[in-house]
């Protein structure tokens, strides 16, 4: 899962105390943010593992503090925390909480068991990365599924508003072909890490822009 999980975020953008949609960007793909800081840290770890799955070769042997459910909580919990805390919007503070919490239920689908509930066995996953046929219509359908919700429930407020959501589109279908398509990375090394925050960021920024140009329809 990488650019499905920024579904929720785009549908819970919609609600009329909902952070920005860049916010929200960010919230969908926090626990992998810090993940790969906590990987370049050293403090959690994964490897190349050719075949492992039909569809990624990451084997994703220890990640306790982002990828257990308790872990991906804890997150949750912080970023709704500094939400309540720079605009005491507590509904605002739930909604971006509960979109971090999201990624770990996302994960849950595709993932090979390496899944925790507390950061210990026993590993889950539903290893839809094993069945491509199932898990690419999936991700491009709530994905672009959930960015055709957000264009019907909100209306354009600048004339940079189509370039803004053409942008995005863009990004995400190209970054969803280098996931799928691209060549293996060699090894779990400081440049795939950086490479893959460095993506999560491109997708925040667009999405914060594409924000600014969109309103929300009145009910």
């Amino acid at each position: 899962m990488f650019i499905g999980h920024f579904a929720p975020a785009m549908v819970a953008a919609v609600h009329p105390k909902a952070p920005g949609l860049g916010t929200l960007f960010v919230a969908g793909q926090l626990v992998d943010f810090g993940f790969f800081g906590l990987a370049l840290a050293g403090i959690e770890n994964f490897r190349i593992t050719p075949g492992i799955t039909k569809m990624v070769p990451l084997d994703l042997y220890d990640m306790p503090y982002t990828h257990s459910l308790l872990g991906s909580a804890v997150w949750a919990l912080g970023f709704a925390l500094l939400i309540w805390l720079f605009t005491r919007n507590r509904t605002g503070a739930i909604i971006g909480g509960a979109v971090v919490l999201s990624h770990w239920f996302l994960d849950l689908l595709v993932h090979a068991p390496d899944l925790t509930l507390t950061g210990s066995p026993p590993k889950l996953g539903f290893g839809l990365w094993n069945h491509p046929a199932i898990a690419m219509p999936l991700e491009l359908t709530i994905t672009f599924g959930a960015l055709a919700f957000f264009i019907m429930k909100t209306k354009a407020i600048s004339p940079k508003s189509k370039y803004a959501l053409g942008l995005l589109t863009v990004l995400l279908l190209a970054f969803q072909s280098v996931n799928w398509f691209g060549p293996e990375p060699a090894a779990a090394d400081a440049a795939m890490k950086l490479t893959g925050l460095f993506a999560f960021t491109v997708a925040a920024i667009a999405a914060w822009w594409l924000g600014r140009t969109r309103s929300l329809k009145p009910i």
